[in-house]
């Protein structure tokens, strides 16, 4: 069995034409497979590379064209969180996946429970991913056990080299373009100057996952007492959270909640000095754009999700017994939240751009791709 696995390994790639990766998910956890999707390209230079996700992803293949070349679109189905399940569109997309073709369907979606069926279900010639004890598994060459303690970008590496793309580098990446810049331009009239500014991102799609408004601003007017300009950043989805953060600073800030598109969003976190946001898709966004940050960890496992590089970006949580949560809304009085204080989050912060402007005086450019 040992020589099967490894001579599957060498070939896997071997006369592959049409990839289909299968990870219908959200903006952060897409950023966090992108050092795999790295690795994959790599090892597949000539291969179409199709990405089953969400709509939203449309956005995403654009942006990662080197890559990925197009976006199939998952329709949902019962066990899969993320949309609404849109049963009547699952036998036009099934049938779409199967008239494709694909030689290889690599799942990035879980632990296999629920994705490995419909992965197999594509239609592909071979089929690969992670596997859980005593869950399917559709061939033991190609799918590697899942470790749930493991951290998200590495487990994906790892998943990549199993099956024969050796990693290409541990680093997340948000290629910027002109258009992301004229968009941030677009949002405000008077930008303040790079390098000048925080953001704070008190947001997050979960809600359990917020820190405490009220201490984002004290963290603010701390921040912008040891002179700082504010910038308030957050979806459209998020208004209300940033404007009670802006409600209840002392200090002035610019809110810029809801007059970004990401690619704008990207651009202004990487003029900034610093971030600070609870554990979301912007953590990872500032990572990409390797802009410092302070995460909150509420609620979320930040050995699972914490940027790799634990010097330029500091998190901080509160241990409490029921982490990861998947609450909407916490039945037990939001401890993780709770207990993580504004003196705490505001001493890492300080600390962070004191040592960052010792280290690197802010001469930061960013790399922008057409």
């Amino acid at each position: 069995m040992h020589n099967l696995i490894r001579a599957t390994k060498e070939n896997l790639f071997a006369g592959v034409q049409r990839i289909a990766v299968f990870r219908a998910l959200q903006l952060g956890d897409m950023l966090c497979t992108v050092p795999a999707l790295r690795a994959l390209r790599a090892a597949a230079p000539q291969a179409s590379i199709t990405l089953v996700g969400l709509p939203w992803a449309s956005s995403f293949v654009q942006r990662y064209h080197r890559y990925l070349d197009d976006l199939l679109v998952f329709p949902g189905c019962p066990g899969f969180p993320e949309q609404p399940a849109r049963l009547q569109e699952m036998p036009g997309f099934l049938a779409e996946a199967q008239a494709r073709r694909f030689d290889l369907a690599i799942q990035l979606h879980g632990s296999g429970g629920v994705s490995n069926p419909l992965t197999v279900l594509l239609g592909a010639k071979r089929n690969a991913g992670f596997h859980a004890q005593g869950q399917y598994c559709p061939d033991p060459a190609a799918f590697t056990h899942w470790d749930e303690r493991e951290h998200e970008v590495l487990r994906y590496l790892r998943l990549m080299e199993f099956i024969g793309a050796p990693p290409q580098g541990e680093q997340l990446e948000f290629p910027l373009t002109a258009d992301d810049h004229a968009s941030l331009r677009r949002s405000h009239a008077e930008l303040p100057a790079p390098g000048s500014y925080v953001c704070i991102h008190p947001g997050a799609r979960m809600l359990t996952r917020r820190w405490l408004p009220q201490r984002f601003a004290e963290v603010a007017d701390r921040l912008a007492a040891a002179g700082m300009k504010i910038v308030l950043t957050g979806s459209p989805d998020e208004a209300e959270v940033v404007r009670t953060v802006h409600g209840t600073m002392r200090m002035p800030a610019l809110n810029l909640c809801g007059k970004t598109d990401l690619g704008g969003l990207a651009a202004l976190l990487a003029q900034a000095r610093l971030v600070v946001s609870n554990d979301t898709g912007i953590s990872h966004v500032a990572a990409a754009v390797a802009t410092p940050s302070v995460i909150v960890s509420c609620g979320s496992d930040p050995g699972r999700w914490a940027p790799l590089d634990r010097e330029r970006h500091q998190v901080i949580h509160a241990e409490v017994a029921c982490r990861p949560c998947m609450h909407q809304v916490c039945p037990i009085g939001h401890l993780c939240a709770l207990d993580v204080g504004a003196d705490a989050v505001a001493a890492l912060a300080v600390r962070l751009l004191e040592g960052e402007a010792a280290r690197h005086p802010w001469n930061k450019t960013t790399e922008m791709h057409p």
